[in-house]
């Protein structure tokens, strides 16, 4: 329920907004039509939802949707049905229901009051209701619905209110004695009983006889003159009909007796009477008050209820009687006792519901009438006797019994106001007697004081002198009452209650009047009866008149105030007198309560009433003397009467001075005044203690008689623990903000000891009495300063100085300690405020000794640590008190730098040295904007004292400035530097509005000195948040400059801060100007349409309508909202949003924005709330770098020129990262598709279904996410330390951040984003140790848990790299995981060793205990504090080598041996079971990070194979139990196979070759894998296919071969063109058994094509015989041309060639499926030269399948006939995965891997690479190199088209010489090498790999890949391997074999199915081996990347080369 309530408050806020979350909770509410059914059964869930529903309608008056109404009324129709209790849900109880009806009716009674059209409706049920429930009154759910109604009752039609009030008087049950019926019964005259509606009907009890009267009869009663109270009859109720006539008040003539007679009969029938039923008297008699109020009733019915409210009364004249007379049974208290109470409280209700009602009665009457008046006069009558009978009742101190007296003279107060006050003289004749019993009485005097206070305000308003003779009247009885003093021979009696409450009570009266005149009148009375009277001595009568006098001289009336004052003074002065003396000793207890309590309370109310300025001051002066006086008496005296007498005083002290500004002008003699205090402060050890037990002291005397008395009580002082009463301390701290610094110019008691003399009396003390003294007060006095000054180097400052400065010692630290220093006069941030002007102060008195100089030196340095103190203390404070700490902060912060300026030079050092500290020790001052602008001002403004003609001093002074300052912009950048250019940017702005051109020279100078940039910044020294590259990144965002934030950069503050301000100003002068133009023409009404004007809500005016103005800011925000939402729209359509545009549109935003801060308009801040969320949201919504760039920089302009705005900003901010995490953008687009290199490589070498692509490229917004998170570290380090409330949001995005850790991309490029994101959580999580989050610390333990959970996480998924083509990125990613590293080396890991206190304890339970127990984060785990450490150690090595391997993608060609961590094998074995414990993932990659490590793998292995069925989901985890082993032995682990997830197919492939045998669980694996994947992507491995055929014993490969084929066609004529290619013809020669294997594998060949075929469609079959025999007509023509002449092969091949037709439009090209033909080019038919057959070139008309089919290409194909192409294939597949993984990368290497296939038995079609022509063709037709003919073919060297060709050269070469390395193609040939139009490299021909080359595999061509000279002289000018574009060339290389070697089983795999094809390239050596030794898997990237870098150097014009291609150039003729 209570997150139901939470939706609807948040939904009235905005009904429109969440009008779905409306009709959602409508939706759960219960039909109408099943509530009103007749017998409806509701859930709990509809409950809650009908009452949110109910409580969304008391909150919105006109809901847009008439649902909620309808659902409501309908369940209030519904509610009879509800008293059945099948209605509620089962085990409702009575209280819930009862919470509910309450709850409900108040929600619909509130909805009425705010919307009529609803109260109409509920007012046509609500009497049916009523009276339904009345007649249910049997049913205890109709009783609970009518008792929710007495709170709070529904509109009701005025036609049902009589008739209900009849049914609710028909159901008033009041037992009466029916034999004195008389005796309680009267009518007012006029009203006869046969008249009267009221009659009686009897019925008989057990015992005796009652009647019960009801609405239906009544009976009459004369009035007569007595009445009994109190056991007696008095006359009261006659004087009652003297004044206010017959009224029938009344005992009815029976007397005293008849009366006692009914009370005893009243008493018997209270026994009998039941709770039930007074329980329903009260609820009848308070619905008919509710119904009786609401409408206007009928005459009939209004007396009827008037009589019956006025018989109730009577009855309480007769109950009342009844329990004082005592006719309630004693044996009735003993057995009922508790259940008596609660019968009484019920009672004494149901006639407190009855006095309501009476009084309602009386709002009814008609002010004219005169039988009106006459009913007043009785009911007033009444009102007044029933209140003495609950004044004179024995439960009057029962609180119900004080509720009905209070209700009671409720209506007499309102009773005596009616009329226009005609009672009034009348009634304070009777009322006084009230008045004068209640206070007699004692009990319930404050209801009687209320209420005549009331009476009297208003009496006096309307006639006086009734007023005056009530109060005289009352005051008269004090001097009444005082003869009990005057009995000679008698003991002094206390005084009455009455004597005592009339003192109070007319005391209360001068309060609430504040009439001068009542108290001209009563003041000299009272100080009549204190000098002359009975109160002239101690006693309870003297205290109360003295409280009284001191609350009337707090009026702040003058001459009452210095009467009061001049008394009370004089009082006190003579209590100090007498203190000590015999008759002191033997003074009542009331003499020590004037003394110490009520004469000093008056003193601090007179000081906290008076407001007059004058007044106060004088008051100040008054106390201020009167202390002095107390402390010169008192210190003569002996005992404890000094601290005694002045302590007291403190309170008011204290109260009048906290208003008094200590740095203000004032008078020397005040000054004095206030040293006399402090002196006798100090002397009497009144100060609360300053420092911390620093020294030990004896115990303290009780007496101070010896002169060591006052140095001990000086020493306890100091160091405590404090002898007094607390709130003398605390006034003594709030003294001390409100006292001037002691010492002035004109008055050098410093060096004069004369004044100070006077308040000494030292000549008591003679000899070594007196030095004792002295030396006590100089050890309390260096304890004082810390020990700062030896109590040795004090010897010559007397005892009296010493006493001084402990006194100014005192003074000065209290400040400091009490509020932090801040002075009276506002906690405004003004260096004024601060107590430091008070302490430096000191030092400024010219000519001290020595001693006294260094003492006051050490006070400034204690006074400075206590201030530090005092702010650390508070670090945990939040809210206000946090603002107060750091406004301190502030103040003292600008104090110091002002002072800086001052002119001597020891004050100047001490304020550089304490501003230092501020700043190192409290960070948050750096970006105080009041500090940083004082100190800009401070350094070009000419110090204050350069008026006298000093250039030493002034040169000085600003060289101290200048070095602070620098420091200052220093330390500000290097923490948090993007909040510290906005700051400096606005404070240039602030430059430009005061009307300054140009910034100082001086800081022009100082900023132009500071850079910053990505690497290393010199500004700084150590690891600062600066250096952490994202939040560098944020920087330059913030900065403004126009920088690519992936590059590196350097960023002078200076120049890009004023190109920025100016921008700023720019804006905010567009701004201003607009307005000032707006509002000098008047506004634009809406007759600007007609010019066109496209503003908001401007429509066409007409002429008798007068002009419409909208405000300017309503047109501005209308605008720049519609463009806000223009930019979010174009961004959800995937549209191009312009940089420039967005930026300037935010920027404009944020000025406006700016200008508005300080409206006070409530509409207008909502517009701007919403444009200020805008300008957050959008940044965030768009999510790219430029979006956000520019929203760090008006995220970052508005937190610097507004920092009231930081929680706002930060809070839109935090919501919309929280939601990018709910819509898995950027950092968090966890889904595969968006996980880059193996997401791309699926599913060939990545495991999983391939899916698309995602639309925006998620590295952009990861780029995004990256910026914006530097700009939350930022914030970080700027609000850390003083804005919890910031804390915890940016914790809230923490938490929302690590709740789930595999929310996480696992893109590579987000690897350094991802770990600064764990570094922010670890170092918001290191502030657990703050005071501000101490409060938190379980909550952070847990958070540091989950950062840990997710940081292993992301080591749960493959390694991998992604290249964004910039160093400087890919250097920033490995730094960001290097300062991870170090965090996590430097946090402390010894969790035993840590105070529980401060870390992980909460509410009594600690983490680091937990054992045995189940962790949110951990799950179960054994021992908490173990485990985190083995956990912290496993984090700590994967991060180290995630650095290192980032740092060698960075910097490849970095040539230091990698630092190799011996790792023991049992560690190994921990990391692999701390990983598994932590997800199984992480231990399955360890080994792919580690595959060196046999020990890691073999544990692996293990935990594998123990914990299969957990890890079904882990493909990765597969070669850790299918193993051949496990396929020789058959292992049972070989079971779980069919539940495993998919592997990739290269994984898969791996199972098909002869190690596994064909296991028949392994083979179902394999084929439900490929099975699991679309033909077409089985497709690229179909030779690795048919090869498998060879050991598919089980027919399993051959029947998903089928399978497939009837899901594609293409892959149908695939894998026929490959059945067909393998055959005799490509047999080489084999030993037998090889020979035998290959005759089955070649007979099995055609069977399986035939079987294909014969399962083809009509349709496919066609398909299938139209595309072969197209191609084999083709083929075919190589075969034609053989036998023809070499010239006129060309023309056969035309006629050939125009003899064949293309049939249909669904052929293709047989090497690219994706290519439709569309005809032949017969012209193009080229005859090629080769040993075979005549090889053929045919260029074919193609078209793209998915594309365009208008847009017809080229394709130019190879035709060849006697050839075997199925090796080039194989060469082509490896060459094709390599390409493929360095696109996934990101890397820029260029490969073409052009189509081969092979179609028959020697005979296959090969793609011919376009637009290329080979090196030996361009040597044919130019003499020089590659590097000249570069030059012929591109331009010049340097020119772009050269320098663009070299690029494409360079990344061709770096590519192909990695698949070179691992292929080894040989017979590398310049007719093998191709060149494309643009520059780039394409090799050909791959008749030569692995182990064989040509010339009988001598292997001539040693090097790894050709890097001929013409070669090296492109990729490096230098010619010594030096060259920028070399060291590229190489690094594209290691990249490339770094990438490669992490799929590297993937390749190898794939090479190996091909092993017994028969194909050359496995004819010798170990090809398998040999390639695996070829990606060195045992060596660490940087090793590996060495290794390539050597490769390279050896391949660099290697002379072998050059050999080769001179051979094939002598020998082939090919140009070499």
């Amino acid at each position: 329920m209570e997150s139901l309530v939470e939706l609807v408050d948040v939904i009235v806020k905005n009904p429109k907004q969440f009008q779905e979350k409306i009709a959602w909770i409508c939706g759960r509410c219960p039909r109408p039509d099943v509530l009103l059914s007749g017998s409806p059964r509701i859930s709990r869930s509809q409950l809650h939802a009908i009452l949110a529903v109910s409580r969304f309608l008391s909150k919105c008056a006109n809901p847009d949707q008439e649902t909620p109404k309808s659902l409501v009324l309908a369940f209030y129709r519904a509610i009879p049905s509800s008293f059945n209790l099948n209605f509620w849900p089962q085990a409702s109880s009575i209280e819930t229901i009862s919470s509910f009806f309450v709850d409900f009716v108040n929600y619909i009674s509130k909805a009425a009051e705010l919307s009529p059209d609803f109260a109409s409706d509920i007012a046509e049920y609500t009497g049916g209701i009523v009276i339904h429930a009345i007649n249910s009154a049997n049913s205890s759910l109709a009783r609970v619905f009518l008792n929710s109604l007495c709170s709070k009752f529904p509109p009701l039609l005025p036609s049902d209110a009589n008739n209900l009030i009849s049914v609710l008087l028909d159901h008033l049950e009041i037992v009466v004695p029916s034999s004195h019926k008389d005796t309680i019964l009267s009518t007012p005259d006029g009203i006869s009983a046969q008249s009267s509606p009221l009659s009686v009907k009897h019925f008989r009890s057990p015992e005796q006889e009652v009647s019960v009267i009801s609405a239906e009869s009544s009976s009459s009663a004369a009035s007569k003159d007595e009445i009994s109270v109190n056991g007696g009859s008095t006359n009261v109720s006659k004087s009652n009909r003297d004044l206010f006539g017959d009224t029938g008040v009344t005992s009815g003539g029976m007397g005293g007796r008849g009366f006692e007679a009914a009370s005893k009969k009243a008493a018997v029938m209270f026994e009998q009477e039941s709770v039930e039923s007074l329980e329903k008297q009260e609820v009848v008699l308070k619905l008919v008050g509710h119904v009786f109020s609401m409408v206007s009733n009928e005459p009939r019915i209004m007396e009827q209820v008037r009589s019956i409210a006025k018989d109730q009364l009577h009855s309480l004249l007769v109950f009342s009687k009844a329990s004082t007379g005592g006719y309630i049974k004693k044996h009735v208290w003993l057995e009922q006792g508790p259940l008596l109470k609660i019968r009484i409280n019920k009672k004494l209700s149901v006639y407190q519901a009855a006095a309501r009602l009476q009084i309602k009665t009386l709002e009814s009457l008609d002010s004219e009438g005169k039988s009106s008046k006459k009913l007043l006069h009785g009911a007033l009558a009444l009102l007044i006797e029933a209140a003495k009978a609950c004044l004179c009742s024995v439960w009057r101190k029962l609180k119900a019994c004080e509720e009905l007296f209070g209700c009671l003279l409720s209506g007499i107060s309102q009773a005596a106001v009616m009329r226009g006050g005609q009672l009034i003289r009348t009634l304070f004749i009777h009322f006084k007697q009230l008045v004068v019993d209640t206070c007699a009485q004692g009990s319930m005097f404050e209801s009687i004081l209320r209420t005549c206070c009331e009476i009297i305000e208003y009496g006096w308003t309307k006639e006086r002198s009734p007023v005056d003779t009530f109060i005289m009247g009352l005051a008269a009885s004090i001097r009444e009452q005082n003869d009990y003093e005057e009995e000679d021979g008698k003991e002094r009696k206390v005084p009455p209650p009455l004597q005592l409450n009339i003192i109070r009570l007319l005391a209360e009266v001068n309060v609430s009047l504040k009439k001068h005149e009542v108290i001209d009148m009563i003041l000299p009375l009272f100080i009549e009866s204190l000098e002359e009277g009975g109160a002239s001595a101690p006693g309870l009568l003297r205290l109360q008149l003295l409280d009284a006098i001191s609350r009337i001289a707090s009026l702040g009336f003058e001459k009452s105030y210095r009467e009061a004052v001049v008394l009370m003074t004089r009082s006190y002065l003579g209590e100090l007198s007498s203190a000590g003396s015999a008759e002191d000793r033997s003074q009542a207890p009331q003499g020590t309560a004037e003394r110490f309590e009520t004469l000093p309370a008056g003193f601090l109310l007179i000081a906290k009433g008076i407001t007059c300025s004058k007044l106060r001051s004088d008051y100040r002066h008054r106390l201020l003397s009167l202390c002095s006086d107390v402390g010169l008496a008192a210190e003569s005296k002996s005992g404890r009467c000094g601290a005694d007498f002045l302590g007291p005083l403190l309170p008011a002290v204290a109260e009048i001075c906290s208003d008094f500004k200590p740095n203000a002008d004032f008078e020397p003699s005040l000054l004095k005044l206030f040293r006399n205090l402090w002196f006798y402060i100090a002397l009497f050890g009144l100060a609360p203690p300053i420092q911390k037990a620093l020294i030990t002291s004896k115990p303290v005397s009780s007496t101070l008689n010896s002169a060591g008395g006052v140095g001990s009580i000086a020493l306890q002082a100091v160091s405590g623990p404090y002898m007094w009463n607390s709130s003398w301390a605390s006034a003594v701290q709030c003294i001390s903000q409100g006292t001037p610094p002691l010492v002035v110019s004109s008055v050098k008691w410093l060096e004069d000891e004369l004044e100070l003399n006077a308040l000494h009396n030292p000549g008591r003390r003679r000899g070594s009495g007196n030095e004792k003294a002295a030396t006590s007060q100089r050890i309390a006095l260096s304890a004082a300063l810390g020990g700062r000054v030896e109590v040795s180097a004090m010897s010559t400052i007397s005892g009296v100085k010493a006493t001084y400065l402990l006194a100014v010692a005192f003074l000065e630290i209290i400040r400091f300690s009490s509020n932090g220093g801040i002075l009276n006069g506002g906690r405004s941030s003004t260096a004024s405020q601060s107590a430091f002007s008070c302490v430096f102060e000191y030092l400024r008195s010219p000519n001290l000794m020595p001693a006294v100089s260094q003492c006051l030196t050490a006070l400034v340095h204690q006074a400075f640590e206590t201030a530090i103190t005092w702010l650390d203390d508070r670090a945990s404070d939040t809210g206000p008190a946090a603002k107060v700490r750091e406004s301190t902060l502030s103040t003292h912060a600008c104090f110091l730098i002002k002072n800086l300026s001052q002119r001597d030079e020891h004050v100047r050092d001490l304020s550089a040295s304490f501003l230092t500290k501020l700043r190192d020790k409290f960070h948050q001052i750096l970006w105080n904007s009041s500090c940083l602008d004082s100190l800009l001002l401070s350094m070009n403004n000419d110090p204050p004292s350069a008026v006298v003609c000093d250039p030493a001093y002034v040169a000085n002074v600003h060289s101290l400035y200048q070095k602070i300052v620098r420091e200052w912009i220093i330390a500000s950048l290097s923490h948090a530097p993007c909040t510290s250019q906005g700051l400096l940017q606005d404070n240039l702005c602030k430059a430009n509005t005061w009307q300054r051109t140009q910034p100082a020279a001086d800081v022009v100078s100082l900023l132009s000195e500071i850079r910053i940039g990505t690497g290393k910044n010199d500004c700084w020294a150590g690891t600062k948040t600066a250096n952490i590259p994202v939040v560098m990144a944020a920087a330059a965002a913030a900065s403004g400059g126009n920088l690519k934030l992936t590059d590196a950069f350097n960023l002078e503050v200076l120049g890009t801060g004023m190109v920025s301000a100016t921008a700023k100003c720019n804006h905010a002068g567009e701004i201003a100007g607009m307005r000032r133009l707006y509002e000098s023409i008047g506004g634009l009404s809406n007759v600007a349409g007609s010019f066109g004007l496209d503003l908001p809500g401007l429509g066409s005016s007409t002429e008798s309508a007068p002009p419409k103005y909208d405000s300017f800011d309503e047109i501005l925000l209308s605008k720049f909202v519609k463009l806000l939402q223009k930019f979010v729209n174009m961004a959800e359509k995937g549209e191009a949003i312009d940089k420039s545009s967005f930026r300037e549109t935010c920027s404009q935003a944020t000025a406006l924005l700016l200008s508005n801060l300080d409206s006070d308009a409530k509409s207008k801040a909502e517009s701007f709330s919403q444009l200020l969320r805008l300008l957050c949201w959008c940044p965030a919504y768009i999510t790219t770098l430029d979006a956000v760039e520019t929203g760090v920089y008006i995220w970052t302009w508005l937190v610097s020129a507004a920092p009231q705005l930081g929680s706002l900003v930060l809070a839109e901010l935090v919501d919309a990262w929280l939601w990018t995490i709910d819509t898995k953008r950027g950092l968090f687009a966890s889904e595969h598709r968006c996980s880059g290199p193996s997401a791309i490589l699926r599913p060939h070498l990545s495991s999983g279904e391939p899916e698309p692509l995602p639309e925006k490229d998620p590295v952009e917004q990861i780029m995004a996410h990256r910026l914006w998170l530097g700009f939350f570290f930022d914030r970080f380090e700027v609000v850390r330390h003083d804005s919890v409330e910031q804390l915890l949001l940016l914790g809230r995005m923490l938490q929302g951040t690590t709740k789930l850790p595999w929310n996480f991309s696992r893109h590579p490029a987000a690897t350094g984003t991802f770990f600064t994101t764990m570094l922010f959580g670890l170092k918001f999580c290191s502030c657990q140790g703050q005071g501000n989050l101490q409060n938190f610390r379980l909550g952070l333990q847990l958070l540091e848990d989950r950062i840990y959970r997710a940081s292993l996480e992301w080591f749960a998924h493959e390694p991998g790299w992604y290249d964004l083509k910039s160093n400087n990125f890919a250097q920033t990613e490995a730094q960001s995981v290097s300062i991870f590293v170090h965090h996590l080396i430097n946090e402390r890991v010894d969790i035993d060793q840590l105070d529980q206190k401060a870390r992980g304890v909460e509410n009594g339970s600690a983490l680091n205990d937990v054992k045995d127990q189940y962790h949110p984060v951990w799950g179960r785990i054994e021992n908490y504090a173990v485990g985190r450490e083995k956990r912290r150690q496993l984090l700590l090595m994967l991060c180290q080598h995630e650095a290192d391997r980032l740092e060698v993608w960075a910097q490849p060609v970095v040539t230091n041996v990698s630092r190799v961590n011996k790792v023991s094998p049992d560690k190994w074995a921990e990391y692999a079971r701390t990983a598994f414990s932590v997800d199984p993932r992480i231990a399955v990659e360890l080994s792919a990070r580690f595959p060196a490590s046999s020990h890691l793998k073999t544990e692996i292995t293990q935990l594998v194979q123990m914990h299969l069925m957990d890890i079904r989901s882990i493909p990765e985890a597969l070669p850790y139990f299918v193993t051949p082993k496990a396929v020789d032995e058959n292992s049972t682990l070989l079971q779980q196979l069919p539940h495993w997830s998919s592997c990739s197919i290269t994984q898969a492939l791996e199972f098909l070759t002869p190690a596994y045998k064909g296991h028949p669980r392994v083979m179902a694996y394999v084929l439900r894998v490929l099975e699991s994947y679309p033909p077409e992507r089985v497709t690229f491995f179909m030779p690795q296919l048919v090869q498998a055929l060879r050991y598919d014993e089980g027919k399993l490969v051959e029947g998903y071969l089928l399978r497939a084929t009837q899901r594609s066609d293409i892959f149908a004529h695939i894998l026929i063109w490959h059945l067909q290619g393998e055959g005799s013809e490509a047999e080489s020669e084999k030993d037998a058994p090889l020979s035998t294997t290959n005759n089955a594998f070649e007979a099995l060949l055609p069977v399986v094509r035939q079987r294909i075929i014969d399962g083809f469609s009509p349709k496919a079959l066609g398909l299938f015989q139209r595309e072969f025999d197209f191609f084999d007509k083709v083929t075919s023509i190589s075969g034609v041309l053989y036998p023809i002449p070499k010239e006129e092969r060309r023309a056969g091949i035309r006629r050939e060639l125009e003899k064949i037709q293309v049939e249909g439009d669904d052929l293709y090209l047989p090497t690219a499926h994706n290519k439709l033909v569309r005809g032949i080019q017969v012209d193009s038919g080229i005859p090629l030269q080769s040993a075979a057959k005549v090889p053929i070139m045919i260029t074919f008309n193609v078209v793209d399948r998915d594309g365009d089919h208008n847009d017809v290409k080229p394709q130019a194909c190879i035709f060849k006939v006697g050839d075997d192409c199925r090796q080039d294939v194989l060469a082509l597949q490896v060459i094709s995965l390599l390409r493929d993984i360095f696109q996934a990368v990101g890397l820029n290497l260029y490969l073409f891997p052009y189509g081969v296939l092979p179609t028959g038995p020697g005979r296959g079609i090969i793609e011919v690479v376009p637009n290329t022509r080979s090196r030996s063709q361009m040597g044919e037709t130019n003499d020089g190199g590659l590097y000249e003919i570069f030059q012929q073919d591109f331009g010049p060297v340097g020119s772009p088209g050269f320098e663009t060709a070299r690029e494409n050269f360079l990344i061709s070469s770096a590519g192909y010489a990695v698949a070179s390395l691992l292929l080894q193609p040989k017979d590398r040939h310049n007719g093998n090498l191709l060149f494309d139009s643009v520059g780039r490299l394409v090799h050909i021909d791959f008749g030569f790999i692995f182990e064989i080359s040509p010339g009988g595999n001598m292997r001539f061509e040693s090097a790894h890949f050709k890097l001929s000279h013409e070669m090296t002289q492109l990729l490096d000018p230098s010619g010594v391997m030096k060259s920028d574009t070399w060291y590229q060339f190489v690094s594209l290389c290691v990249k490339g074999y770094l990438a490669a070697r992490r799929y590297m089983d993937g390749i190898i795999n794939t090479v190996l199915l091909m092993l017994d094809s028969g194909l050359p390239c496995f004819s010798r050596g170990d090809p398998i081996g040999n390639l695996r030794k070829r990606f060195r898997p045992e060596l660490s990237e940087r090793d590996a990347a060495i290794f390539m870098i050597r490769t390279c150097t050896d391949a660099y014009n290697k002379w072998t080369t050059a050999g080769y291609d001179l051979i094939q150039y002598l020998q082939q003729g090919i140009e070499k």
